[in-house]
């Protein structure tokens, strides 16, 4: 068995693209069980409880790793958010807007195209999208408010990202 402390940079990034991917595919196949049994709207309500959770979590864990401080305004969200787990499987952009604002948008979503893939219909994951987003964000500064830009199953035709947020302080 290799040692993480052994193994080489490319070694290191693809482990850790594979967990990722591994996370996500649980969190699919949780959700595909939870919408079997209880149908879409009650999935979407265990989601959005469990997200409600996981995401502080993970917020504070890439503050603690990575040394970012709490109430580090839109500076430590645009560091965090290139930490979270997401950000080593589905392609983003960040784009400061002005010194009060930041967008966010995540230009291909895996969940989505597994689920296209599978012909199921596109995962409406708008209201745990402001439950994972707004409780992140303000993690990692209570300052910072939270607006949907679009996220499906609101989809802007032609935008050029699946779902978008905005950060302001």
């Amino acid at each position: 068995m290799t040692s993480l402390h052994q193994m080489s940079r490319e070694e290191l990034i693809k482990l850790i693209t594979v967990h990722a991917k591994c996370w996500l595919a649980h969190d699919g196949c949780w959700f595909l069980a939870a919408e079997e049994k209880y149908g879409m709207e009650d999935a979407i309500e265990l989601d959005t409880r469990s997200c409600e959770r996981f995401t502080v979590i993970e917020a504070r864990r890439i503050m603690q790793a990575f040394e970012i401080p709490e109430g580090s305004g839109l500076e430590g969200l645009e560091k965090a958010l290139g930490y979270r787990l997401y950000a080593t499987i589905n392609p983003q952009k960040i784009e400061r807007i002005d010194a009060n604002t930041l967008t966010f948008k995540m230009l291909e979503c895996r969940v989505q195209n597994a689920r296209h893939r599978k012909g199921l219909p596109i995962h409406p994951c708008k209201p745990v999208g402001l439950v994972e987003y707004t409780k992140f964000a303000e993690t990692i500064d209570s300052r910072i408010r939270t607006r949907c830009l679009q996220c499906p199953p609101n989809l802007v035709e032609g935008s050029g990202y699946v779902c978008g947020w905005e950060f302001t302080v």
